[in-house]
């Protein structure tokens, strides 16, 4: 299969450059291991995978033997695995002025954060991979980061094709994994189906002590027919015949494995009544498909579920954006008592860019309207808009415009 280059490549060999232990983590099979072998490449790094019982029993028992075996420069693949690993690498770091030493891989972010955290604090750098965008799938990567403003988006457009939606709902129902991007329908189906109960499930039950896989499993279907929309503990619990404190578990689960998203809601004392429950998105949005059913691109294209699909991946290609770009955002939705609500409150270099996320290829423009509650009570506003099906961004107002949504 083709390597397809991906947008975290550019950041990645900056920290090397800065940091002496670069962590990679993120979902399994997103592509981490794939991309780092190949950075290695035509390099006198050795790889070593802590999925080998050998060598991971050796890291286990005997951490220095096992930094003696593999000298540095190493890439070291399912870490997780070897915590004991830990203290023994921050010695060698503490010994060497060299950057780019160790190349760390992680699955499980829940677990191998705790032991990163407190042994290795100061000399690594973290990273995330998320699943394949569609600018990666389409071979684009735009140097200026995304800003909102007519000119950034003009500047995109000249190099990205006009918005097709059986496109974006292919790559939508598709998903991002690098695996199924060549996988007939049939395929597609026992990749995530082989995904679900061979990592998954393992996953889980490694990491949560999670017993009963039958309640786990209905948790997590549940969790794809509720996609975009506020997270229910109480819904989610009666749905699954478990406890809400059993939900919430499974859910911080879920999310430290990279399988879903919670998007917190925005909060600033000036805004008043302001709701306090996330929202729940999936990282992948071919594994949602999956799970509820959408079996071809056409049945989710044209079914009830396609504006709450086309809402997650928007969501998650903001997400994929600025977790690979030059400029930090913290991401949030606006919602208040009275129901009034903001699909997205992107927060970057002191000011709030405002979005709404429309299927329609021709949204009514009011929608803009609801962003003066941001002028009344004195936060910075920034461009902002409609991310939507139109085929060109156009103009809206001085700070707004319709955004094709295969610009961001």
């Amino acid at each position: 299969m083709k390597y397809i280059k991906r947008e975290l490549e550019r950041k990645f060999m900056q920290m090397n450059s800065f940091f002496k232990v670069i962590l990679v983590t993120g979902a399994r099979q997103v592509g981490k291991t794939t991309m780092l072998r190949h950075l290695a490449e035509g390099t006198d790094r050795t790889y070593v995978s802590l999925d080998d019982l050998m060598a991971r029993e050796l890291a286990q028992t005997d951490p220095a033997l096992f930094l003696q075996t593999y000298k540095p420069p190493i890439l070291i693949d399912e870490v997780q695995h070897a915590p004991q690993l830990f203290e023994h690498i921050k010695l060698m770091c503490d010994n060497s002025e060299e950057t780019g030493q160790f190349w760390l891989i992680g699955s499980q972010q829940y677990n191998t954060m705790k032991y990163v955290r407190e042994t290795l604090a100061g000399i690594i750098g973290i990273l995330e991979l998320y699943c394949l965008s569609q600018r990666e799938k389409n071979g684009i990567l735009f140097d200026d980061p995304l800003n909102f403003s007519f000119e950034n988006l003009k500047e995109r457009q000249s190099v990205i094709p006009p918005n097709d939606i059986t496109e974006v709902f292919e790559h939508i129902w598709r998903g991002g994994m690098p695996q199924v991007q060549n996988a007939d329908e049939e395929m597609w189906q026992e990749y995530y189906s082989s995904y679900v109960d061979t990592y998954l499930m393992r996953d889980v039950a490694e990491l949560g002590g999670v017993t009963n896989s039958a309640k786990f499993m209905k948790l997590l279907k549940t969790c794809a027919a509720l996609t975009a929309e506020q997270l229910n503990y109480s819904t989610l619990a009666t749905a699954t015949d478990i406890s809400e404190p059993t939900a919430k578990d499974w859910i911080r689960i879920l999310e430290g494995l990279g399988i879903i998203f919670l998007l917190q809601p925005y909060s600033n004392k000036e805004l008043k009544r302001l709701v306090k429950t996330p929202k729940l998105y999936f990282c992948d949005t071919g594994l949602c498909a999956y799970l509820s059913m959408w079996l071809t691109r056409d049945t989710l294209m044209n079914g009830a579920a396609s504006g709450h699909y086309f809402e997650n991946y928007v969501i998650t290609e903001l997400i994929k954006n600025f977790a690979y770009g030059k400029t930090k955002a913290n991401i949030y939705y606006y919602r208040d008592s009275n129901a009034k609500e903001i699909d997205v409150f992107l927060e970057s270099d002191g000011f709030i860019h405002p979005l709404e996320i429309k299927k329609s290829a021709s949204p009514d423009r009011k929608e803009v309207r609801k962003y003066e509650l941001l002028d009344k009570a004195l936060i910075p506003r920034g461009n902002g808009g409609i991310v939507c099906m139109c085929d060109k961004p156009l103009p809206i107002d001085e700070k707004n415009s319709f955004i094709p949504s295969n610009l961001i």
